[in-house]
């Protein structure tokens, strides 16, 4: 049995498409974690991931209402 409070992750590219999902999402009130492997590497000193990986975490619970803002943000980055 999967715990809905679990972060999993949700969506991974660059630093400025993290955050206008993230924006996007916290709309709804769909609140999530950043992980950024690149800064965290540099930050203890070492370095690890890319400055382009970029995951955003969400609630397990929170997917399917997170999916359609998803959808959506993804069409329109395509189109631009």
């Amino acid at each position: 049995m999967e715990n809905g409070n679990q972060y999993v992750d949700f969506y991974s590219g660059t630093e400025v498409a993290i955050i206008g999902l993230k924006n996007q999402l916290e709309s709804i009130g769909v609140y999530g974690i950043v992980q950024n492997d690149f800064n965290s590497g540099n930050l203890a000193g070492f370095y690890g991931g890319t400055t382009d990986t970029i995951r955003l975490k969400i609630k397990n619970s929170d997917i399917e209402k997170a999916k359609p803002i998803l959808e959506e943000y993804v069409s329109l980055m395509d189109k631009s």
